[in-house]
């Protein structure tokens, strides 16, 4: 499955920071990836209008069962307005009911490293994780 590539829907001011977030997500049976993936990209369309958004992509490995998802955010109160809008916060509370695992990370990034690689938020997913 192609992964969903950066997008920027805002680019940040030169020089900023930008809060970052990784995550990766699995579902319990591939029935619950075939659903968590059609609601993607609705979330994917919602993440480029949503105020204080630098960037999202998707990396989608249905039949493996496992998505990574991974955003830019203009600060961590905005990354939270959109987690708590509609229809991610729907979505998200669907969603738990047909997860295995859910992992998260969050750091703060100098704007000029944007799109971050798939090979960092894999890291960090792995560290945060305590995996090697």
């Amino acid at each position: 499955m192609p992964d969903v590539p950066w997008s920027t829907p805002t680019p940040p001011a030169p020089g900023s920071e930008v809060y970052v977030m990784a995550s990766r997500f699995e579902t319990e049976t591939l029935l619950g990836a075939f659903r968590f993936f059609l609601r993607a990209p609705g979330i994917i369309r919602q993440v480029r209008s949503a105020p204080g958004a630098h960037g999202v992509a998707l990396r989608a490995r249905i039949f493996r069962r496992t998505f990574l998802t991974l955003s830019a955010w203009q600060d961590r109160d905005a990354m939270y307005r959109f987690a708590g809008s509609e229809p991610h916060r729907s979505s998200s509370r669907a969603a738990a009911a047909f997860m295995r695992e859910s992992a998260f990370t969050f750091w703060t990034a100098p704007a000029s490293a944007l799109p971050v690689a798939w090979a960092e938020a894999e890291r960090r997913l792995a560290e945060q994780q305590g995996r090697p």
